[in-house]
């Protein structure tokens, strides 16, 4: 083997010595820490059982071993959180946030109550991209989405950036369907419940998974009548069913639909703000990694009914990015088509 010049010895000693300070460095900072994991949502539902699930292992994969607790930080439409992430938020690595995927929709097309750039934050991954779906109840005479293009049908939401709001808008707007959408329901668990007392009869922007584990009974009982899914591709529990950009009539059409159902390629991400030290921002990815492949977190979130099917920050980020930086054209379209009538 040929001998390193001393130079190269040197350097190479020194980026070790280097990287292993930060390492240091970052394990001393953890060390005795509390790491606040916000959650856009009310208790309860996907985020909220994601969180507190990897709440109770992560912290073993980040240097230091801190102290994991969920904040829950519901309200328009999943901004609030996210403005807070931005503008409040302390930007030393104990607060992580996961917030809904359509946030950086909402950002470009949309912007109510946005104060943020979704292209600055340091993404960690996310733990799923399920395809979302839009249901009726049992009780409805709408059962197809076709039906919803001749009946009124009434749905529940949060807030003007929800998926609850979002999908119902841009089939009403796109597709000719007759969503009456009624905001201002505190988060995804109140509209349950309306949609179960007949107060709504549609809600969307949920998924199969979190209708598994929220309420079997929905599906083992047929209660609900899904209408269709948003998604690149049909998911293998609703084969039947179709996507949303599938009902397109025209090319135009499909082009805003398959933009508008980039949210699902960001899934359920899990995000710390900007400017935090990039030794932690690197610890906290590799923490992230390591649990969607912890045997124990896997364990759990298959009793909880949650899908795990994570995408790395790399791929996050860019699927963030490709949304944001539309061309201005493809924007001004599926802008129009998210416009909430009066």
């Amino acid at each position: 083997m040929r001998a390193l010049p001393c130079g190269a010895l040197f350097a190479a000693s020194l980026v070790a010595g280097t990287s292993a300070a930060s390492a240091d460095d970052v394990e001393k900072f953890f060390a005795g820490k509390t790491i606040s994991f916000i959650t856009s949502t009310g208790v309860a539902g996907p985020y909220d059982t994601t969180a507190r699930a990897m709440s109770r292992h992560m912290p073993r994969h980040i240097p230091g071993n801190p102290t994991m607790i969920v904040k829950n930080m519901p309200g328009g439409g999943h901004v609030l959180a996210t403005n807070f992430m931005y503008n409040n938020a302390p930007r030393d690595g104990t607060h992580i946030a996961t917030v809904n995927g359509t946030i950086p929709t909402h950002q470009v097309i949309d912007g109510t109550g946005v104060r943020f750039d979704a292209r600055h934050f340091n993404w960690l991954g996310s733990t799923a991209s399920p395809n979302l779906i839009t249901v009726t109840w049992a009780s409805s005479k709408t059962r197809t989405i076709h039906e919803a293009m001749k009946n009124e049908v009434v749905a529940g939401a949060t807030g003007a950036g929800s998926m609850a709001a979002l999908y119902p808008t841009i089939l009403n707007n796109v597709l000719g369907t007759r969503f009456k959408i009624v905001m201002g329901y505190k988060s995804a668990a109140s509209i349950d419940l309306a949609l179960e007392a007949g107060e709504v009869e549609s809600r969307s922007g949920n998924s199969y998974d979190s209708l598994r584990s929220d309420h079997p009974d929905w599906l083992r009982d047929n209660k609900v009548n899904i209408l269709v899914q948003v998604g690149a591709k049909r998911a293998k529990e609703m084969p039947d069913v179709p996507l949303m950009h599938e009902l397109a009539r025209t090319p135009e059409e499909r082009g805003i639909l398959v933009l508008l159902s980039s949210a699902v390629t960001v899934g359920r991400p899990v995000f710390l703000p900007q400017d935090v030290p990039a030794d932690r921002v690197a610890a906290m990815r590799r923490a992230f990694d390591a649990t969607m492949k912890d045997p124990a977190f896997l364990e759990e979130t298959k009793k909880l009914g949650l899908e795990i099917d994570p995408t790395n920050w790399e791929e996050l980020t860019k699927a963030v990015n490709d949304t944001i930086n539309q061309p201005p054209e493809v924007i001004a379209k599926a802008r129009k088509a998210i416009q909430i009538a009066p």
